[in-house]
């Protein structure tokens, strides 16, 4: 993933930099992140760091597709690695988890909305809202 995310920066005229890389470094290490999550955890390393360098930063990850962002709640939008976006978010709204779901749950209801509205989804950013087991 290193070397293929340096390599994808080269090829289209930015600079590795070590911010760059401890922000993708700690995008990765928390799974799903707010920036603010993001900016705490790359200030552990260098804390001249600061929060707009992140968003900066987490902008130009997401043009070139190695990070992705959804929104689970009202605030920030949490990101995390696009390699690993294949999912749909389940957010509980009792207790707050937030369950990773494969996209095949959803499948009826996206094949539904193509067919009857002509409307591609795209399942990366699909966040649903409800009641976990334990808080039901």
């Amino acid at each position: 993933m290193t070397e293929t995310w340096h390599e994808e920066l080269r090829a289209k005229g930015y600079r590795v930099t070590p911010q760059r890389q401890l922000v993708l470094e700690a995008v990765t290490a928390l799974g799903h992140a707010t920036p603010e999550d993001i900016c705490s955890k790359v200030q552990q390393t260098a804390r001249g760091v600061n929060i707009s360098t992140v968003y900066r930063t987490l902008e130009l990850l997401e043009e070139l597709g190695l990070v992705t962002h959804t929104h689970l709640s009202h605030g920030a939008p949490t990101y995390h690695l696009a390699a690993d976006a294949n999912h749909v978010h389940l957010v509980c709204r009792g207790c707050g988890e937030i369950v990773e779901a494969p996209p095949g749950l959803v499948q009826g209801m996206v094949d539904g909305l193509r067919d009857g509205l002509g409307f591609d989804t795209d399942v990366h950013h699909l966040t649903i809202f409800g009641r976990c087991r334990n808080c039901r």
